[in-house]
């Protein structure tokens, strides 16, 4: 699973904060904006994704060692595009653990939109997030992030609608606050300075406006 790492980005949401990569085929099938929506898949990002798997990627040993040299403290963002490593969609245990250790001290996270009704996926998001390597569960509507946040494993994310700037709440009550950095105007607000995707023990999901090229379709998913 090739990855590669941008030691200081130069994204407007994210701010200057190392970021990193992995190859498409780190995507599971259960997300339902794989092929069909996902921000990723146009602009300069879909360059560097598909760069990825070939002449600008390297090997997950290399980015633990990279994250490891971080200096103490640090807030990354772990896979501006892509998800975690797997076999036939069961998270990859070990490679999860070397990561986990490597951001000792740091404060990285992450996104997933793996199925969380394998047993395995579950357990391995609830051990890195403990462990300080925050992952976020990816919730594709508001009654799928309730079903997320039952679990009680990890904090919660969820798509919205691409107008959708205020904050709501979920069919079971569950507060939601729009992303800062995505309906901030002045682009002074981001994850640099923002953090909260970091937070694994937050009581509020984090939204996030569908945006990218096909936002109207992945805003359509986004309604259920």
């Amino acid at each position: 699973m090739r990855n590669r790492l941008t030691i200081k980005s130069k994204n407007k949401k994210t701010g200057p904060i190392p970021v990193s990569t992995t190859e498409r085929k780190s995507c599971p099938k259960s997300c339902l904006f794989k092929k069909n929506g996902c921000y990723a898949d146009g602009g300069p990002l879909a360059i560097v994704w598909d760069q990825t798997a070939t002449t600008h990627g390297r090997p997950w040993s290399q980015l633990c060692k990279d994250v490891a040299a971080m200096p103490e403290g640090q807030l990354w963002r772990h896979n501006q595009a892509g998800d975690l490593p797997h076999k036939k969609e069961i998270i990859d245990y070990k490679k999860m653990v070397k990561l986990t250790l490597a951001n000792q001290g740091k404060k990285g996270f992450t996104y997933t939109h793996h199925d969380m009704a394998e047993k395995q996926n579950r357990d391995i998001v609830k051990l890195s997030t403990r462990h300080g390597f925050t992952i976020n569960l990816s919730g594709n509507t508001l009654k799928h992030a309730d079903e997320l946040k039952a679990l009680s494993i990890g904090p919660v994310v969820v798509v919205l609608p691409q107008d959708q700037t205020k904050n709501l709440k979920t069919p079971q009550g569950h507060k939601v606050t729009v992303c800062p950095a995505a309906i901030d105007k002045t682009d002074k607000i981001n994850c640099a300075n923002c953090g909260l995707c970091a937070i694994a023990d937050r009581k509020t999901i984090i939204g996030f406006p569908a945006h990218g090229m096909r936002k109207r379709h992945a805003g359509e998913i986004a309604q259920g």
